[in-house]
């Protein structure tokens, strides 16, 4: 079975791009995929910040879950034109080629459009760094393509939701290629 792992950017309990990941995660496990969700949140702040110690059970967990995944969705939040700090903070934790051989899918959501290449110019030279060949080209939503229903679960407006769904079928696409190509 192929096994999917996203990465959850934000710190933030109630945040739009980890719900984000969260449809797509729901959208691929119809599809008979395994997946994992992962969050900074699950790295303590200490080790986000001075480095774990050594044999690091939190990273540990974290780096034998990218190392059996065939995809790996990123999604952070947009804080002035980059991606999150505790992002970046948990991505310099990887070893250098994590990403080597995965499919990577970034998502972001921000405040407006003027942060829109983000994704280009910010997050996606580093995961390159981390050995990312495939990286697609990424979903980014604003502010006002998203809102919250009385239960609190995201709603994408119709052309936000559009990209979306067209972002995962290329990632399933992509797996796919891949699987025939082994």
């Amino acid at each position: 079975m192929t096994h999917i792992v996203a990465m959850a950017g934000s710190s933030a309990i109630n945040s739009k791009s980890t719900d984000i990941i969260k449809l797509a995660l729901q959208k691929l496990e119809g599809l008979t995929y395994s997946t994992k969700l992962l969050s900074v949140r699950d790295i303590p702040a200490e080790e986000l910040i001075y480095g774990p110690e050594k044999d690091s059970p939190h990273l540990k967990h974290v780096v034998e879950q990218i190392e059996r995944a065939s995809a790996v969705i990123i999604a952070t939040p947009i804080y002035k034109a980059s991606y999150s700090g505790a992002l970046k903070a948990f991505l310099d934790l990887l070893p250098q080629k994590a990403l080597e051989g995965k499919v990577v899918l970034p998502l972001a959501t921000g405040g407006s459009n003027r942060h829109l290449l983000a994704i280009d110019y910010a997050l996606k030279p580093v995961l390159f760094a981390l050995g990312a060949t495939h990286v697609l080209s990424g979903l980014y939503i604003s502010n006002d393509q998203v809102e919250r229903d009385k239960y609190c679960s995201l709603i994408l407006d119709e052309e936000a939701l559009a990209r979306f769904n067209d972002q995962v079928e290329t990632l399933v696409n992509s797996l796919q290629k891949n699987v025939s190509h082994s």
